[in-house]
């Protein structure tokens, strides 16, 4: 059989300006690189410093070692056999990290510049390259055929083994296995064995004896396949078969079914022996005996001992509260006196449960996994297990007991528990055995996740913690050049012409085009979200401009797959597209259309507001950068939730979080009818830039009301509120657990909804240099510099990848509504409002209160209020003027100590968190919240609609004399030499003169020292009234005398 390995394939296309070493200004390049101890090397290209290879180079991808790296290194040298040299030089190397890397068919085209091997190198251009993984078959080695009359000697040889080894063995024939039921002989009975497992671990050969039976008994249930195979291979040629055909080349093939040799004796003794002695502890040490009733005779297990209890190790959720559960998984029963579908019922603690109804084959079997939420670890409680032969409870088949302490404890990394048989009691004369695991757990248990949980009420669907992870996002650019050859309109002097594009729910059009000889041109750029797998075609409909509506002269369908992918700016090659009849089905030309076509995968897609984004990397993976550190965070739970809804005239909540970073979201499990609700669930991020925010939002489920089929559950769940937790505030490897208010917004005001507490902690994984150099780099990629989206074409793409990520998320089970999903990307904030106008003017007020606070200070100092501090100012301007160098670093040190100074007095409360003082919400006006949450189009009243307006007529009044206020100063600046009052002008163009000839003749510091003092000269020797300077640049025109 063929087996399939991955290939790293690295085509070194070209590279571009490169150093020249040759002495007469060229050089011969040629290209090493190493991947996983593999080197490999391209061909010299002899004289030329932008060399071409068109190369492919391909390496074997290596399970994770200690000796080699992940990363591929390549290193571009001049050949030292063409020019003076006598050394190979370096021309440059770069390193890539393998989870750059992507598989095939998502590859493109980067150029990376080269980099430096020393401090001292000269190195300069870069090299093109495509890089992927790719899947290759390996061909089976050649097996060498004997000579005829030997094979037919073998195969009459090998018939008796061969027919006995393919004979087919039934079911009533076959050895027992591991599982044994308890109405079996004490001798063959792993449960009734008194005897422990060893101390200390058996000698090799005496595992591989033990081994040998259950090893013998696997291969007769498989049919004696690996025994058939080995007889009928000749051993000559196995070992030649065996031997790769190019012992130069680093492919090792894999041995495939030709060559099987028979699994050593310390191979089986590792695949079983692990096995039976673990079904010896759990039968012998570790299972909890059932409660022995009076009226019954002894329980075939009540000889098992005590149950060890040991404390619980500490799990790897450490940043959240351990909440203790009592699993009980029923996996089959046996002996039933009933031919129906029983179902097993569960009680513990006031909680009852009943299982779903059992499969029929050789057991009932349920292999149902129940957990109760047990709040102190050591309360005596009993555990009551019953067989029904129907969910009505008509029939009574029989039950197990069990004391609540004597259950055994168990956290991960302990092996999981072995299910053994129970005797059924109190079902009559007609005994049967049920198999079950009991065991008390934390949430860290790995059989916690799937199974029933006694706090989500056992919704199926919403009991489950869930990882979502958006999909990949594309900038489709689509580039619509011209059309030609339009038939129907050869005959008309001119036409109006106009491109639709459509691509699932996203339509867009070109500007008109006025065309007389039917060959339109419209060199416009439109660009599309789309999102992996592609399905959806591009269409391009060619619309002819009439009075009565457009007409369609022709359609042309692009499929995404075909269209290409670039990762920077380099031109796409464009193509001609015929375009076919929209009303014939079969194909008609109508003419062509040119277009540009491509994926660019240099943008990132903003699914969030820039200033609270989550992620930054671009679209493509080989421009990645390597993670910085990573994300942890705990959701512990809620307290004091308001009830949402009401049912059976009881106020309930019932509340699930959901976490957003990056590309993966986070659902935790529904906690039904609890307004204090614990899910103590915790979850990590990579995080590639620190200054990203995280978001978490807290909802009230209406799925939970699914299993009773009501209407209700289609309702969008309700918004409880948010956090957002920004990583740069983060101190590295510290634990913040902090309790933050759900805060809401509404038409009635502020409202508290309760309080979340989470617990977050962000450890750096890069070096401290690294991590700070992260801060010199632009937020953006670099797409986004160099072809940069306007901010309405951003906003646009933005709202269509909203709407993408919502229908991707809610086709999930169980689904992120859409509701959610907008919510958690603030798809609605840039609705407009009079509340966010007024606390965004207060923000500017604020920043510019510290400039306000030095004029005043200024102001101060000139009223000699404080004459100490004006006369030390006065040196400090003496200083500053006859040592100007002073003057940066006296104002860098001046920073340093704010700094310090400020550092004092940092907030050492907890995170930054939504803030209703800043945010208006305390003092809004309630029609400015009617007003903010009202619908577009509003649905509000002719006359409500009315005072709305007047009161924006009169902001928009304030803000028009501001405006006309900026720019009257800056007119009246540019009047000082446009000579539109040549008085003034004539005035001011004179005293530059004089002030030009004085500074010729006096030093420019005695001018500076002469103005300073004069400036804060004390009030005795001032006037009150404007200085002549002031008086004078009032009195110039501007052009507000002349809007009409």
């Amino acid at each position: 059989m063929a087996t399939t390995t991955q290939k790293l394939v690295v085509e070194v296309i070209d590279a571009r300006n490169l150093v020249p070493k040759d002495g007469h200004g060229a050089s011969s390049p040629y290209v090493v690189i190493d991947y996983y101890g593999q080197r490999k090397r391209t061909r010299t290209v002899t004289r030329d410093i932008n060399p071409t290879w068109n190369e492919v180079l391909q390496f074997n991808v290596e399970k994770p070692s200690d000796v080699f790296n992940d990363m591929l290194e390549l290193d571009v040298y001049h050949d030292k056999n063409h020019g003076p040299t006598s050394r190979k030089n370096l021309l440059g190397r770069i390193k890539l990290s393998s989870e750059q890397f992507v598989k095939k068919g998502e590859e493109a085209l980067i150029y990376y510049p080269l980099e430096k091997k020393y401090l001292l190198s000269w190195v300069q251009g870069e090299i093109g390259l495509k890089i992927y993984y790719a899947d290759e078959v390996a061909p089976p080695p050649p097996v060498a055929t004997p000579p005829v009359e030997e094979t037919k000697a073998e195969e009459v040889k090998a018939e008796p083994p061969s027919d006995s080894a393919a004979a087919p063995v039934s079911s009533d024939q076959q050895p027992a296995t591991a599982e044994v039921k308890p109405n079996d002989s004490p001798a063959s009975s792993v449960v009734g064995d008194p005897a422990p497992a060893p101390s200390e671990p058996p000698a090799e050969g005496e595992k591989a004896k033990e081994a040998a039976p259950a090893g013998e008994e696997n291969g007769a249930a498989d049919g004696e396949k690996p025994a058939e195979g080995a007889d009928q291979v000749d051993p000559e040629a196995d070992s030649q078969s065996a031997q790769p055909d190019h012992p130069d080349d680093d492919i090792v093939l894999e041995p495939t079914s030709a060559n099987w040799a028979p699994t050593p004796p310390p191979e089986i003794m590792a695949s079983t022996s692990g096995s039976i002695p673990e079904i010896k502890v759990a039968r012998t040490t570790s299972a909890p005996p059932p409660i022995t009733r009076p009226a019954t005779p002894t329980n075939y297990a009540s000889s098992v001992g005590p149950p060890d209890h040991t404390p619980i190790e500490q799990s790897s959720f450490d940043l959240v509260e351990k909440m203790h559960y009592v699993f009980v998984k029923v996996v089959k029963a046996g002996s039933l006196p009933t031919n129906g579908n029983p179902v097993v019922k569960i009680a513990i603690s006031g909680c009852r449960v009943t299982s779903k109804p059992a499969r029929k084959a050789m057991y009932f079997e349920w292999d149902q996994t129940f957990a109760f939420a047990r709040d102190a670890p050591e309360t005596s409680s009993f555990l009551e297990v019953s067989v029904w032969a129907d969910a009505g409870g008509a029939n009574f088949l029989g039950g197990v007991c069990f004391d609540a302490t004597e259950i055994p404890l168990r956290d991960p990394p302990d092996s999981p528990l072995a299910p053994q048989w129970y005797r059924l009691e109190g079902g009559g004369a007609h005994r049967g055995d049920l198999m079950l695991a009991t065991w008390i757990g934390t949430q860290a248990d790995e059989a916690f996740p799937d199974s029933w949980k006694s706090d989500t009420a056992g919704n199926p669907i919403n009991s489950r913690a869930k990882i979502y992870l958006s999909p990949k996002l594309w900038y489709l650019r689509a580039s619509v050049l011209e059309a030609q050859d339009i038939l129907p309109l050869t005959a008309l002097k001119e036409g109006s012409f106009q491109i639709k594009v459509q691509m699932g729910f996203q339509v867009q059009k070109t500007k008109v085009s006025v065309s007389r000889n039917g060959n339109p041109s419209w060199n416009e750029d439109l660009m599309f979200v789309a999102a992996e797998p592609f399905g959806d075609h591009l269409i391009f409909y060619l619309e002819y401009r009439q009075s009565k509506g457009p007409v369609t002269l022709g359609v042309v369908g692009i499929s995404l797959t075909a269209i290409e992918r670039r990762v920077d700016d380099r031109k796409v090659i464009s193509r001609w597209f015929n375009l076919e009849d929209p009303k014939n089905e079969k194909k008609g030309y109508k003419g062509r259309v040119h277009l540009s076509l491509c994926f660019d995968g240099g943008y990132h897609v903003m699914d969030e507001a820039a200033h609270v984004c989550s992620d930054y990397r671009p679209t493509a993976r080989q421009l990645w950068k390597p993670a910085v550190g990573t994300l942890e965070l705990g959701i512990i739970g809620c307290k004091n939730l308001l009830p949402m809804k009401t049912i059976n005239s009881k106020g309930s909540t019932d509340a699930y979080t959901v976490a957003k970073y990056g590309s993966k979201w986070v659902r935790t499990r529904t906690v039904s009818d609890s307004l204090d609700p614990k899910w103590n669930e915790q979850y990590t991020w990579k995080v590639y830039d620190p200054c990203t925010v995280l978001t978490i939002g807290v909802f009230d489920s209406w799925g939970a009301l699914d299993i009773d089929g009501r209407i209700e559950a289609t309702r969008p769940d309700s918004r409880m509120g948010k956090v957002r937790i920004r990583i740069s505030t983060l101190e590295t490897g510290k634990v913040y657990k902090n309790t933050y208010p759900l805060v809401m917004l509404g038409n009635c005001g502020v409202q508290k909804m309760g309080e979340l507490e989470v617990a977050v902690r962000f450890v750096r994984a890069a070096p401290t240099l690294d991590f700070l150099h992260v801060y010199s780099q632009p937020l953006l990629p670099l797409m986004h510099h160099i072809k940069p989206l306007g901010m309405a074409q951003q906003e646009m793409l933005r709202s269509t990848t909203v709407k993408l990520l919502a229908a991707h998320l809610s086709r999930s089970e169980p689904p992120l509504r859409s509701d959610v999903v907008r919510y958690m990307l603030d798809a609605d904030s840039h609705t407009f409002s009079m509340r966010k106008v007024r606390a965004n003017w207060s923000r500017i007020v604020n920043v510019l209160s510290g400039l306000i606070d030095i004029v005043r200070w200024i102001e101060n100092t000139r009223a000699w209020k404080n004459p100490t501090a004006t006369i030390l100012v006065h040196a400090l301007l003496v200083m500053l003027v006859w040592f100007p160098d002073l003057i940066v670093p006296t104002l860098a040190f001046y920073v340093f100590v704010i700094g310090v100074w400020n550092y004092r007095f940092r907030s050492r409360d907890k995170l930054p968190h939504f803030c209703p003082k800043i945010s208006l919400a305390d003092t809004v006006d309630r029609d400015e919240l009617d007003e903010e949450f009202d619908t577009m189009p509003s649905t509000q009243s002719p006359e409500i609609i009315r005072v709305r307006y007047d009161k924006l007529r009169a902001v928009g009044a304030r803000v028009q004399n501001i405006l006309g206020d900026f720019a009257t100063q800056g007119e009246r600046v540019q009047a000082l030499v446009t000579w539109r009052d040549p008085r003034a002008t004539g005035i001011f163009v004179g005293l530059c003169f004089v002030v030009a000839f004085l500074l010729y003749l006096v030093s420019p510091k005695m001018v500076a020292m002469a103005f300073g003092f004069y400036y804060f000269r004390h009030p005795l020797f001032r006037d009150r009234m404007p200085s002549p300077a002031m008086n004078f640049f009032r009195r110039l025109p501007a052009l507000s005398d002349r809007i009409m």
